[in-house]
């Protein structure tokens, strides 16, 4: 079983670092990418920028395989997800070669000649990784452990406000009337009446990227529509926020609001999408419409795609669907991320042994996911694997203030949640890559 490598899914920040700390000990690894280049998550939003500086999105252990390279770490500034990938993730996977294998797709993970009901001999049968790459073909890895950190990206939450899509949801989308990533070029909305959904940094990021088409476009209407009954918690931390990007998109949030650049609908929860000529018309749970809608940007987080674990014996929270040894922990009614301490590989263990999620997967539905507790995550996780049970159980975590928190406390009422002061409701989009 040693002689076999750990199989890492997923070539994007936790999972490179993940690989570079499994290298640093002499653990062979083999990580699988569904993308055709690393970190391909990244860059489909790339023309983001973040808002952790570079010292919080790099690695330990892949900066001490990087600098022998010529590569200098990055020491300010926030970058874009394009300059993130070009200035330290695509350089990282350089350094891997052919041990990153792209354009092939996980489909499923078990053990070798055992379905999820067979004990017997389990433990000590290898993982089987089985896989299909892009023209069809499939694939079979052996592994002596698999590291899942294949992120949330592909799962993005609906808009319909129960967790389901909401009825027509499914059509809009088709129709090309809802997407539910952050609009990059928006030249094409110009004159539009254009809808915002959500209250984490990605529906930040829309609002303000669409409020700037309608300060220079006349006829261009961008209306917010929130879950929540106040905008307390959507528009800033604040002073008491140590990431000041962060705190900056509240504070330009709030302007344009106040400037009636963006209208803001508190209390919608969306119920329904009908397609009529004049436009979408949105209807709420309480009856409340929004009409004549061109386009619809939905950015309400995401979760995990756990269809690939089917015959792997794992626990996950009920509510959260993260990883049960940390939900506690993670609980966004509870935290927010600056609050969360580390989680390691003790706390990440599964039913399954030497299977671990690591990354925003692990974190499922939890908003309040940063770059820097899934490095931590994953030096734990190599250090076990090694058998360096000091090093796992060991904290290296240090994380900033926020003055942020995710929590839905009070989502009904007028004030924050579980924090002093109003903040900034989380969401995954950026939380995965700050």
């Amino acid at each position: 079983m040693n002689e076999l490598p750990v199989v890492v899914i997923g070539a994007g920040p936790q999972g490179l670092a993940a690989a570079a700390h499994l290298t640093e000990r002499g653990i062979a690894v083999t990580v699988v990418e569904r993308g055709d280049e690393p970190a391909a998550a990244v860059s489909e939003w790339g023309h983001v920028r973040l808002f952790s500086s570079w010292p919080e999105l790099t690695d330990t252990a892949a900066r001490r395989l990087l600098e022998p390279t010529g590569w200098t770490a990055p020491h300010s500034g926030y970058p874009t997800g394009a300059e993130w990938v070009a200035g330290y993730l695509d350089p990282l996977a350089r350094v891997f070669g052919d041990r990153v294998v792209y354009s092939t797709t996980v489909t499923g993970v078990a053990r070798k000649g055992r379905d999820l009901m067979v004990d017997s001999g389990r433990k000590g049968q290898p993982f089987i990784v089985h896989t299909r790459d892009t023209q069809g073909a499939e694939g079979r890895i052996s592994a002596r452990a698999v590291i899942d950190a294949s992120g949330t990206w592909t799962l993005p939450n609906p808009a319909g406000a129960d967790g389901l899509p909401a009825l027509g949801e499914r059509a809009a989308v088709a129709a090309s009337r809802i997407s539910y990533r952050i609009p990059e070029d928006v030249s094409a909305c110009a004159g539009q009446h254009l809808v915002v959904i959500g209250a984490g940094h990605s529906a930040v990021h829309a609002v303000l990227r669409l409020s700037e088409l309608a300060r220079r476009t006349p006829g261009t209407r961008v209306t917010w529509l929130l879950r929540r009954g106040t905008t307390g918690n959507v528009l800033g931390g604040g002073a008491g926020d140590e990431l000041p990007e962060r705190a900056a998109l509240g504070t330009r949030a709030r302007k344009v609001i106040e400037a009636g650049v963006v209208e803001v609908v508190t209390g919608f929860r969306v119920a329904e999408f009908h397609d009529e000529a004049a436009g979408l018309r949105i209807v709420a749970e309480n009856g409340k419409e929004v009409d004549g809608v061109s386009r619809v940007f939905a950015l309400t987080g995401f979760r995990p795609d756990v269809s690939i674990l089917s015959e792997m014996r794992i626990d996950l929270d009920a509510s959260l669907e993260a990883v049960a040894g940390i939900a506690e922990e993670i609980n966004p009614n509870v935290h927010s991320c600056g609050s969360i301490g580390a989680t390691g590989a003790r706390d990440l263990t599964q039913p399954e042994p030497d299977f671990f999620i690591v990354g925003a997967k692990s974190y499922g539905r939890a908003p309040t996911f940063l770059a820097l507790t899934g490095f931590e995550q994953v030096r734990s996780v190599a250090a076990h694997l090694a058998g360096d049970h000091a090093g796992a159980e060991r904290n290296e975590l240090v994380l900033p203030d926020t003055g942020v928190c995710g929590g839905s406390g009070d989502f009904d009422g007028a004030g924050s949640s579980c924090c002093a002061a109003p903040v900034i409701q989380l969401e995954p989009t950026r939380v995965a890559v700050g």
